[in-house]
């Protein structure tokens, strides 16, 4: 063993309060984040008997999540929180099974690919713009709006349509199921039986069973009628194993689906409705954003070939994932001892990386709490390190649709600032809070009125 970790000191741990950190779990879990993770790199805390670590500095960042990525694992609390609905899939599942399953999905969001995909991002951002017509003088949930629209993305790329598939009902089902997280964190964190029940339970199992039954229809009906579409589903149904040469079971596609939709649309309808809220906040940058759809587009409809010269649009959906980022805690398990800087970490140890607090550290970001597009400016963007700025996590598990991401949220942005302006209902920023994604409260109310009345 190296002499150095024989060395290793004891672990500074920071005392908090059990019984509040619990209670702040169950309402917010951003609220349980020990207050020191916002200036220092390494904060270390113990709760029942075991030992856990809060990461903010990239370095660190990039020393657990990369380079000892082969001695980590989801964890228990991940298990419990997601595993009921999304199973093993690409986010919860470890190891061989998660590797294979990536592998088999890879291509789908291949740069050539996602081009492909780009006129039905815009179809579905100009359904929205058609529907706001009808609606226009309208108070609208944004949220809810944004919801609908990456739904209809993600259905209509990656199930050819979804065949009947009830957005309405998806959408309450899926908030259904996330509304208790709370609870099956707290409850994670101090080892209570899963059995023990929870405010919302019942509720959360109801949604998941129709969720995952939705879904296992689509796939009964895509075996005994397939078609040529080389969509999402498609390559689940073809995937092999290249070890074992075993097919995924229509229990795992269900399970990757559900991870799509959850992790998928959800996320990005978070990340529109912070960016239109903080939009309507800084005038400015919405002139310019505006501006640019117009010189882009020559002041015709938005058009696949325009999204990538739409940079200024870009950086704005990037600057507010920096101050809301849609997953803004990440939780690693170690599965086996390593050395991190000057100590030695011991198999289960528990890391969370809050990217919430990451991206707000004021040795990261100057004025860290302002909005600031030009943060992403190409020159800026070199200069910073690159676990700074994680809306997609980190290492070898970051989200594989993160490229899918920001070309959907760009065209969304696009084709609906082009036509709309839009006003906050409020002067009060609503509240964030975290329900596995980071959620407002209450929720973002706007108003829509045409451009150019």
């Amino acid at each position: 063993m190296d002499a150095s970790i024989d060395r290793a000191p004891p672990f500074p741990v920071t005392k908090h309060s059990t019984a509040k950190a619990f209670l702040a779990m169950i309402k917010n879990p951003l609220d349980a984040l020990p207050p020191a993770v916002f200036k220092e790199p390494i904060v270390f805390t113990g709760r029942m008997g075991n030992l856990q670590v809060y990461l903010t500095d990239p370095v660190l960042i990039h020393e657990t999540l990369v380079e000892n990525a082969d001695r980590l694992s989801k964890g228990e609390h991940i298990r419990r929180m997601l595993g009921p609905a999304l199973g093993r899939g690409l986010l919860t599942g470890d190891g061989a099974h998660w590797k294979w399953q990536r592998q088999s999905v890879a291509a789908a969001f291949r740069h050539e690919r996602l081009l492909e995909l780009q006129p039905a991002m815009i179809a579905a951002a100009e359904e929205t713009k058609a529907r706001w017509l009808r609606r226009r003088g309208e108070v609208l949930d944004v949220g809810h709006e944004m919801m609908r629209t990456t739904f209809g993305i993600i259905v209509d790329t990656m199930m050819s349509g979804g065949h009947g598939i009830d957005v309405a009902r998806v959408e309450r089902s899926v908030t259904d199921f996330l509304e208790p997280s709370g609870w099956t964190f707290a409850f994670g964190m101090i080892g209570v039986p899963e059995w023990l029940p929870y405010p919302g339970r019942t509720k959360a199992r109801s949604a998941v069973a129709f969720l995952r039954a939705s879904l296992a229809a689509v796939i009964a009906k895509r075996r005994q009628q397939p078609n040529e579409r080389h969509d999402l589903v498609s390559m689940m149904l073809m995937a092999s194993d290249p070890e074992s040469g075993r097919a995924m079971s229509d229990e795992e596609i269900v399970d990757n689906l559900m991870t799509f939709i959850t992790a998928g649309h959800e996320t990005t309808a978070l990340g529109l409705a912070w960016t239109l809220h903080l939009l309507a906040r800084h005038p400015e940058d919405e002139a310019k954003v505006v501006r640019e759809i117009t010189h882009v587009t020559g002041g015709g409809p938005v058009l696949p070939e325009h999204l990538a010269h739409l940079v200024y649009t870009k950086q704005v959906f990037s600057e507010a994932m920096r101050l809301f980022p849609p997953a803004p805690i990440i939780t690693r398990t170690a599965i086996a001892d390593f050395r991190l800087d000057r100590y030695l970490i011991p198999a289960g140890t528990v890391f969370f990386i809050p990217i919430y607090a990451v991206h707000r550290k004021p040795d990261l970001w100057r004025d860290a709490e302002s909005f600031d597009p030009t943060r992403f400016e190409p020159e800026n963007a070199r200069t910073r390190h690159r676990y700074a700025y994680m809306p997609f996590g980190a290492g070898p598990r970051v989200c594989i649709g993160n490229a899918f991401a920001l070309m959907e949220a760009v065209a969304v942005l696009a084709v609906l600032l082009q036509s709309f302006k839009l006003n906050n209902c409020t002067d009060t920023p609503p509240r964030r809070v975290m329900k596995v994604t980071l959620r407002p409260h209450p929720n973002i109310l706007m108003s829509v009125r045409r451009r150019r009345e």
